[in-house]
């Protein structure tokens, strides 16, 4: 009650200071229209003083009068304009309904800005499979020489095959398994030095037939259309070891995909250098740490 009271007194005085207010404001736009251009100095020194004065009483009952508003429960709600601040009553049975929907009404602007940076942000779909399910997204093959697998073998067994004058049956010792190995090396290379080689063979082609043999891996030579020699490991390595290149590792396919084309995409890369190095894409061979893969007079040449 005590503070219904204060707070109609403080309107009314608020009601008073403003109507004083427009009265002196009315009296001075009168004196201009009389064109009373003559004035003492210290009458227009009291009438700035008044005016100073009645301003700052004004704000003063504003203040209170806001404080008071407050106080009883009343919402102020400010508006960003030179208007005078709009007071709303807050409804007792849902007062904390009433400030959650103002804070919402504030923030409507900035949620739907929000909403459009979310739908610019939003990710391409990923294509679907036949069927409705979300296709895996695709990932690129390295292609690069880690992909073969180029072990040291033994020929423990040699015949020329029994249907091809070119080609020899090579029966090759990797250290855990024994292959059955074709090559057409009979024109370039003696019998006798194919007996108890050590030599390095691809092991994960797939296997094929050679006029009715099944070749499980291809030895691996320095080739030109005139000549052919057998690639030399270093001294020192042991059946089974891996032949690889330093700057590009990684394991070896278990099987080679014919239909994928790897043997073909690198083999064109596979040369002997002008040292008769074996290398790929200028980067030597290494045959488990021992050394250099080389071959004995050929130069600057292809590998297969």
């Amino acid at each position: 009650m005590a503070s219904d009271n204060a707070l109609a007194r403080a309107i009314k005085r608020a009601d008073e200071a403003e109507a004083l207010l427009l009265q002196l404001r009315q009296k001075v736009e009168f004196i201009k229209s009389r064109n009373v251009s003559v004035c003492s100095n210290s009458t227009k020194e009291k009438l700035i003083n008044e005016n100073e004065s009645l301003k700052q009483e004004v704000q003063e009952l504003k203040n209170t009068l806001t404080k008071l508003q407050i106080d009883s429960g009343i919402l102020q709600v400010p508006i960003p304009s030179q208007r005078p601040v709009v007071v709303l009553e807050q409804p007792k049975p849902c007062g904390k309904a009433s400030e959650k929907q103002v804070e919402k009404a504030g923030d409507a602007p900035e949620a739907k800005g929000n909403e459009k940076n979310k739908k610019a942000e939003k990710q391409p779909k990923k294509p679907k499979e036949k069927g409705g399910k979300t296709a895996a997204p695709t990932t690129v093959e390295k292609l690069d020489i880690s992909r073969l697998s180029m072990r040291i073998g033994k020929i423990v067994d040699v015949k020329k095959h029994p249907d091809a004058d070119s080609l020899y049956v090579e029966t090759v010792d990797f250290g855990s398994e024994t292959r059955t190995i074709v090559s057409g090396l009979v024109k370039h290379v003696p019998l006798e030095q194919m007996k108890n080689r050590i030599a390095i063979f691809m092991t994960n082609l797939k296997p094929a037939k050679m006029r009715g043999i099944l070749s499980e891996g291809m030895i691996m030579c320095a080739s030109t259309p005139e000549k052919v020699e057998i690639i030399i490991p270093p001294e020192g390595v042991n059946i089974g070891d891996r032949v690889t290149v330093d700057a590009y590792p990684g394991d070896a396919d278990a099987l080679l995909n014919p239909k994928k084309k790897i043997w073909e995409a690198i083999q064109p890369d596979l040369k002997i250098d002008e040292q008769g190095i074996a290398s790929y894409k200028g980067e030597v061979w290494n045959a488990a740490g021992k050394g250099n893969c080389k071959v004995p007079t050929m130069r600057n040449c292809g590998i297969k």
